[in-house]
């Protein structure tokens, strides 16, 4: 039968369809990703300060997508404790409560000890060939002068550490811990310049070995002594921050 229009018009197939689906899902899920990546990069690189107020319109056109996308990569960040929702007031970047150290430290010294402990206790062969691999991955970044790469990569190393000590629960609420500690590394970081002396990376390979010889007090005790260095560091780089010596002429 000949269309009344005079052109024969292409019927789309169920694979077709089922295909183009597919892509836009997968386009928009990468929306998300790419959002996502770039302001977790910005929050915890300092760029996005702490208790910035969030603008999903702003973020939308920037990225020139929906505000689904960015609703996404915004849902993603809050569970990592980088975003705060408060309510009748929108979303913030998390605050960063220095008064609160003394008490993160505290946790993240316990569980650190916990983990570490564990894993020398529990570990198998392909626990210890991924915390190296981890490990490789921070050292890299370190000798390419990659912040980001090396805040990121020293909880990797860690949280894999924790993957070996297979206890579920003590690895959840480690990797909160290290989460929420993400942007105090960055100006623990930055209390070197953001170039890492070696033995920081020695330390690494200390607990690995500590834990590849299931030697469980020689890993809890070198977890001790890395959360305690990262505590002097930390706390002094406070301390030397001054006001800066700028004249004013009126």
């Amino acid at each position: 039968m000949e269309s009344s229009v005079g052109a024969i018009v292409p019927v789309m197939t169920m694979t077709t369809a089922l295909k183009t689906a597919k892509q836009v899902k997968n386009a928009k899920g990468f929306g998300a990703v790419k959002i996502y990546e770039t302001l977790r990069s910005e929050i915890l690189s300092l760029l996005l300060e702490p208790s910035q107020l969030i603008d999903e319109v702003s973020i939308a056109a920037r990225f020139n997508v929906s505000r689904s996308p960015v609703r996404e990569a915004l849902v993603r960040l809050a569970t990592e404790s980088l975003l705060q929702t408060l309510p009748n007031k929108g979303t913030i970047v998390a605050p960063l409560r220095i008064e609160e150290f003394p008490q993160y430290v505290d946790a993240l010294d316990l569980l650190q000890r916990a983990v570490t402990r564990l894993a020398a206790s529990n570990r198998d062969s392909v626990d210890i060939e991924k915390i190296y691999q981890a490990q490789a991955g921070y050292a890299k970044c370190v000798e390419a002068g990659d912040v980001q790469g090396m805040i990121l990569g020293n909880r990797n190393f860690h949280a894999a550490i924790a993957h070996a000590g297979k206890n579920r629960y003590l690895e959840q609420s480690y990797c909160q811990v290290l989460d929420d500690g993400l942007r105090s590394l960055r100006l623990y970081f930055k209390s070197f310049g953001d170039v890492i002396p070696p033995k920081l990376t020695e330390g690494h390979l200390q607990i690995i070995h500590a834990i590849e010889k299931q030697d469980v007090e020689l890993a809890e005790s070198l977890a001790r002594e890395h959360t305690r260095e990262m505590q002097v560091r930390f706390l002094d780089y406070l301390g030397s921050r001054h006001i800066a010596d700028v004249s004013v002429t009126i």
